[in-house]
């Protein structure tokens, strides 16, 4: 029993063992869903584009999508080391989500260690529950460099390499979410600033001026390439221009955006007016500047995502640890009831997901699950022709089934009506509508795959969806269904 109590005061009191909590927790949270082909469209997006990258295609050149170049590096990577594995790809989450969540746990342990440790384990939570955060997204991959980059800036005696390398965090932080942008910015002013109060010379610019260095270095670095192969424009276009555009076709209504980011303008309205933030602690500003940044992000990029607050849960947790009022000496109970409290925060997702799993495994002999990979099997064992098809859901099938969508737009289904960013490919169709009927009538895919009983694009999108509902009715027939996927051959006309 002493050594049992022993190691469990190891695992609260230590950086080691915190770490060693969180990734535990991380991992089991997230395990089931290491089975499962489809989480989310963008996600399987960027796998999509990893694999593009180990064939030997720069991002960009043989697909497109909108994200900077380092998203799909880090989808890459665990490609090239393991092959097309699922789980390797989403054990790399885990290892996201658990250094975001060690670093939140550092950023909020400076009254209360327990009440840090709370806080990491909502990290993991927050990061892994509802809907499609059990897959790997684009923002559990810059948070996990971004809150890093933060932490490493908090001592008021910052050394010139601390700063440097937290400027390249914050720069692989943006070739993998652009709109980390006002972060980044609002964070070197903040540096201007408090190297002002300490040294009213022309030094105050020294040390933003190498966190500066560090960011344009990264970015730097992921045009070098595009800049060796004459393709320049084609990252200025894909990386800058087509983000903006997307941004500005792309927005809710003020009163929705408005709706979404109320609560944490509540947050810091009340913690200004009310005084429960100490705002001579340097680790306080430096939150409350990012989330001011990441607010000013949203707002300037007109909508909010569910994942989306991702990127904001790393600075709001670690505030409400660091309210300067008598809940920071609050006496946690003993490590075993934490430990309790841990398993209880576990996701439902998670459960039901462990039961469909080894109800998958029982039933079809393999833990492996849903339409990504029993349709590309349905190809195999009904011996079908797998070079012409258009998945209009489920499109991790092309990657399972190692073949390529019939155009850069059709990686993911929505692309294909986004026309505001076709100028960055030098797609020669203008509009989605024209994009599509390219496909349909003159790629002619002799099967398109489709979701049953589901609209295939947006409701707002009324003329498209008649045009492709027309062009199933007319031209093809439903083969089988799998799952939930309705699998359409085109008629064969004499």
């Amino acid at each position: 029993m002493k050594g049992l109590a022993r190691f469990f005061n190891w695992l609260k009191n230590t950086e080691k063992g915190v770490l060693l909590v969180l990734f535990l927790y991380a991992f089991l949270v997230r395990l089931p869903f290491f089975f499962r082909d489809y989480i989310d469209r963008d996600e399987s997006t960027f796998i999509l584009m990893g694999q593009s990258w180990v064939d030997g295609h720069l991002p960009f050149t043989e697909l497109w999508d909108i994200k900077p170049p380092l998203t799909f590096f880090f989808f890459a990577i665990p490609i090239y080391l393991f092959g097309k594995s699922f789980i390797a790809i989403r054990f790399f989450g885990v290892l996201f989500v658990t250094i975001s969540s060690f670093y939140t746990y550092k950023l909020s342990a400076a009254n209360n260690k327990k009440i840090a440790l709370v806080v990491g384990l909502l990290a993991v939570s927050l990061q892994s529950m509802f809907g499609s955060l059990q897959g790997v997204m684009s923002e559990h991959i810059s948070i996990a460099f971004l809150v890093p980059a933060i932490w490493l800036l908090t001592k008021n005696k910052t050394s010139f390499w601390k700063v440097f390398v937290s400027g390249l965090l914050v720069g692989i932080a943006l070739m993998v979410k652009l709109n980390l942008a006002y972060v980044a910015l609002f964070i070197g002013l903040f540096l201007v600033y408090t190297e002002y109060q300490k040294n009213k010379s022309i030094q105050l610019l020294l040390k933003p001026i190498i966190y500066g260095t560090g960011i344009i270095l990264t970015i730097l670095l992921t045009f070098l390439p595009y800049y060796i192969d004459d393709l320049g424009m084609l990252w200025w276009d894909s990386v800058i221009q087509a983000p903006l555009a997307y941004a500005g076709a792309r927005q809710y209504s003020s009163l929705k955006l408005l709706l979404y980011l109320l609560p944490f303008f509540l947050l810091l309205f009340v913690g200004w007016k009310k005084k429960i933030f100490n705002l001579k602690n340097r680790t306080v500003l430096l939150l409350i500047i990012a989330t001011i940044g990441m607010l000013v992000a949203f707002i300037k990029g007109g909508r909010v995502n569910g994942h989306y607050l991702i990127l904001i849960y790393p600075f709001i947790l670690p505030l409400l640890a660091l309210i300067d009022s008598e809940i920071t000496k609050f006496r946690l109970p003993k490590p075993g009831l934490i430990i309790g409290i841990l398993f209880l925060l576990i996701p439902i997702e998670s459960y039901l997901e462990y039961i469909a799993v080894f109800k998958n495994k029982i039933e079809n002999d393999t833990f492996f699950n849903g339409e990504g990979i029993s349709v590309p099997n349905y190809f195999v064992e009904n011996n079908l022709d797998k070079e012409n098809i258009l998945y209009l859901e489920y499109h991790i099938g092309y990657w399972v089934m190692s073949i390529n969508p019939p155009t850069k737009s059709a990686i993911q289904p929505s692309n294909i009506l986004k026309d505001e960013m076709f100028f960055a490919y030098d797609n020669p169709r203008e509009t989605g509508e024209q994009e599509l009927k390219y496909i349909i009538e003159q790629e002619r895919p002799s099967f398109i795959i489709t979701r049953k009983n589901r609209r295939i694009f947006d409701k707002k999108e009324v003329a498209v969806n008649f045009y492709i509902n027309l062009q199933l009715l007319q031209n093809y027939t439903p083969l089988d269904t799998v799952e939930g996927a309705v699998i359409h051959q085109r008629l064969k006309r004499k």
